[in-house]
């Protein structure tokens, strides 16, 4: 049997790869650390539980409109306009079966063949794949520790062509956990601007901030910006919400509604009766996202200070998320290297930096206990030892 060639391009998820890997060995009854999850460890919050089975109570259990329930899209808009100065109606609005869908979809609707899309390494690892299947090229920018990991307005810039269509903004970021200020914001607006090019800010992490962090929506900076801006976002990260697939695109009417006639052929609507715990988390009390983020803060502390405290590890401190993304450089091994030796001689399971384009980086999740933190950072020092 003959693929598709677009399968071969695609790369498999290293990170898919290494979950499963400790999976297997927990059920083999092996005490596995695992840092390698990207959700959070909390449960969904009840009342938002509640609505999704208000709903089922109620009959809400049939097919619904392909772009989401208009009462969601109207608690959407209303949010990007009060919460991040995005002045989007309803029809604004896609609702998707999660974050990662209305990327897929808006790259499906705006890239052609030999279009560009640049994006900043280290970058979460599905952004290329995407850009990939859609039939354009992806333009790698590699960031370092010297600028927190986080593109400059030169280099941006620098990177732009004649064949640029988009540029993907990812703040608070995965794998880094880096948050860009309003200053470095403006900056590339500007550069965005000056070169009218279009930019997705990817928005999921926003609600998890330390330290004083601020989050700014590139578009609120003006109408020049925001007619350039689409904004994709979901319910996953700040609700405790990843196994409901709730994701929404915001933009521009017209890309709307082509990625809406793209969902229309391929998944059609969300689930119905998960879209009005959606409601319930945007309209009721935020109060259960601060108590999930201060837990988060403690444990990123203790985390960031075993990892700094580890020779031959270094750390910069995250402003946003729930990632560390330390350099292990002068441990003479390559990320897939350290972390497959890591899960097999001490069971602490990391993520190889090698999938977000930074070979010389790891990636730890600390959405887990803090008793599994001490563990794991014990094993991981043990580890990093008996390698310097």
């Amino acid at each position: 049997m003959k693929l598709a060639a677009r399968v071969s391009q695609v790369t498999p998820s290293i990170t898919l790869a290494i979950a499963a890997k400790a999976k297997a060995m927990k059920a083999e009854g092996i005490d596995v650390c695992s840092f390698s999850a990207g959700e959070p460890d909390f449960d969904t919050p009840a009342h938002i539980k509640a609505a999704a089975a208000k709903a089922l109570d109620e009959g809400k259990t049939k097919y619904g409109p392909a772009a989401g329930e208009p009462k969601l899209r109207e608690a959407i808009a209303n949010k990007l306009k009060t919460s991040n100065g995005l002045d989007y109606k309803a029809e604004n609005v896609l609702v998707t079966n999660g974050g990662k869908h209305s990327l897929y979809n808006l790259m499906v609707a705006l890239i052609d063949p030999g279009d560009e899309v640049i994006i900043p390494a280290p970058y979460w690892l599905s952004y290329p794949e995407m850009v990939t299947l859609a039939g354009g090229k992806s333009v790698i920018v590699h960031t370092d520790a010297s600028t927190g990991y986080k593109i400059t307005p030169e280099q941006l810039k620098k990177a732009i062509t004649p064949k640029t269509k988009l540029f993907i903004l990812n703040s608070p970021s995965n794998p880094t956990g880096m948050v860009y200020t309003p200053e470095e914001i403006k900056a590339l607006a500007q550069v965005i601007v000056d070169a009218d090019i279009l930019v997705v800010s990817d928005e999921i992490y926003e609600k998890i901030l330390y330290d004083g962090a601020e989050h700014i929506s590139i578009g609120s900076l003006g109408a020049e910006i925001f007619a350039r801006t689409l904004i994709s976002n979901g319910f996953a990260k700040g609700y405790s919400m990843t196994g409901w697939r709730l994701g929404y695109l915001a933009g521009p009417l017209e890309i709307i509604k082509a990625a809406s006639t793209i969902q229309g052929h391929s998944t059609s609507n969300v689930c119905t009766f998960a879209q009005y715990g959606a409601i319930a988390a945007l309209e009721s009390s935020q109060d259960c996202v601060e108590e999930m983020r201060q837990a988060f803060a403690k444990r990123r502390q203790v985390m960031f200070d075993r990892l700094n405290a580890i020779p031959g590890l270094s750390c910069l401190k995250p402003d946003g998320a729930f990632y560390l993304f330390p350099d292990i450089s002068k441990t003479g091994l390559k990320s897939l290297e350290f972390c497959n030796a890591l899960l097999e001689a001490h069971q602490v399971a990391v993520i190889p930096g090698v999938a977000f384009s930074a070979d010389n980086n790891i990636r730890l999740s600390y959405a887990t206990d803090m008793a599994t933190i001490e563990k794991g950072m014990d094993r991981l020092e043990k580890f990093v030892r008996s390698r310097i």
